[in-house]
């Protein structure tokens, strides 16, 4: 996926920036489909500093513009859908600084899905403002870490990205065997 983008930049040169942050906003108002293929498309095209501070630029501009759509939509609904997450369902019920922190900290979490910290916060009081800060500064050290693994796969040999595949299938499989023999 980030090699079609990395094509789709190179034909639109200058305007790569604006494609990547476009492709952000996108990938978080649909809220399903995770970023990191745009973060890998950033770092490959635009080197590691510029492509994630793009990175960083594009994922706080999806969440702002999509907590603004979600509050937006949510608000024409009377019978507001509540959450069945149960943190999730406690951002709901939370404003001002506890609100910031409980954003900021769903953020730093990699289990929970970004779309549904935003949906959880456009359900809740929290205000524009403390989202944004909260949200922006939880994504940066996801960001980082994210940008840091890609960009360090990149320079390892095809040898160790063979034996780390092989590792993580043995490990998914055998996460699954035990899985189904718990059942």
């Amino acid at each position: 996926m980030e090699e079609s983008l990395i094509q789709l930049f190179e034909q639109v040169g200058p305007f790569a920036i604006w494609l990547s942050l476009i492709s952000n906003i996108l990938i978080s108002i649909l809220g399903l489909l995770p970023s990191v293929f745009i973060t890998a498309a950033n770092v490959l095209f635009f080197g590691y500093m510029n492509g994630l501070l793009i990175s960083i630029l594009g994922e706080a501009l999806g969440s702002i513009i999509s907590f603004i759509l979600y509050r937006k939509w949510l608000n024409k609904w009377k019978n507001k859908k509540r959450l069945q997450h149960p943190q999730l369902k406690q951002l709901e019920k939370t404003e001002g600084m506890n609100a910031f922190w409980l954003i900021l900290c769903f953020r730093l979490l990699p289990f929970i899905p970004s779309g549904g910290v935003t949906l959880g916060s456009a359900l809740s009081k929290v205000s524009l403002r403390t989202f944004t800060i909260a949200s922006t500064l939880g994504k940066i050290p996801s960001l980082i870490i994210e940008a840091s693994a890609l960009y360090g796969l990149m320079f390892f040999e095809t040898k160790w990205k063979i034996i780390i595949s092989i590792l993580l299938i043995v490990i998914l499989f055998w996460k699954t065997k035990k899985k189904t023999e718990c059942s």
